[in-house]
């Protein structure tokens, strides 16, 4: 396998533990973390301890899944960071990630994470795609959109809801629109994913190893730049 293929095999793997675990689903305002690893935030983030290493941090977020609680955009955000632990091995990551912080979409550059403005069906298992919910209830605005990993054909996994078709999480997301709501919830065209070749230079091909080996399907060629522009997301 190669370095996107192992990675990729990897994101989807840390999605089904997480759908497996106990992890809880909170807001910002109600997010939770074990103390011992992270410290909490006033805006609900979690801050890694000077004490502990990066790989040490992300694996307890899944060996103790029951003291934390955190909203769909963090949970996209651990996924990435326990696919490329997973991928590099511990000495590596802690070298390229030692000041973890999670919160929504904020990540270290060394993911390098890219958006590509292109049709949703153009993307791959592993990468993030959005379901945007445009007339959401201005009193669940938790509800306002669904970050997935995209696990397969039409299968997606978003924290919150879980595993889940598209119609599914539309259906999901349908239920906490607005009083008198006429737009339904609906797929963005647009995914992400980290840096392969970026990262693939921190692999040591003797390190470099799927943690569980899901088939994941490439097909060369498949993005043009005819499709749409490749950008690092902004904060």
């Amino acid at each position: 396998m190669n370095f996107e293929s192992i990675l990729r095999s990897n994101i989807l793997a840390a999605a089904k533990d997480m759908h497996n675990s106990d992890v809880g689903f909170a807001t910002f305002r109600t997010s939770y973390c074990n103390t011992e690893y992270w410290n909490l935030t006033s805006e609900g983030g979690f801050e890694l301890k000077r004490n502990v290493t990066a790989a040490d941090g992300i694996r307890d977020i899944y060996q103790n899944a029951r003291k934390y609680g955190f909203e769909c955009a963090t949970a996209v955000m651990i996924i990435e960071y326990k696919a490329v632990l997973e991928t590099l091995g511990d000495e590596e990551f802690n070298r390229l990630f030692p000041n973890i912080y999670l919160h929504s979409w904020q990540f270290d550059n060394n993911l390098g994470l890219t958006r590509e403005d292109a049709p949703s069906s153009n993307s791959k298992p592993g990468d993030v795609l959005y379901f945007k919910n445009p007339e959401v209830n201005p009193d669940e605005r938790i509800w306002q959109g669904e970050n997935v990993i995209k696990m397969g054909d039409d299968h997606y996994f978003g924290h919150g809801i879980g595993m889940e078709t598209g119609e599914g999480i539309i259906s999901t997301l349908n239920k906490h629109r607005a009083s008198g709501a006429t737009e339904s919830a609906y797929l963005e065209d647009q995914f992400i994913y980290p840096s392969f070749s970026a990262l693939s230079k921190h692999a040591a091909p003797s390190d470099m190893r799927p943690n569980r080996v899901i088939p994941v399907r490439l097909d060369p060629g498949s993005v043009s730049a005819s499709i749409g522009a490749r950008r690092y997301i902004v904060h």
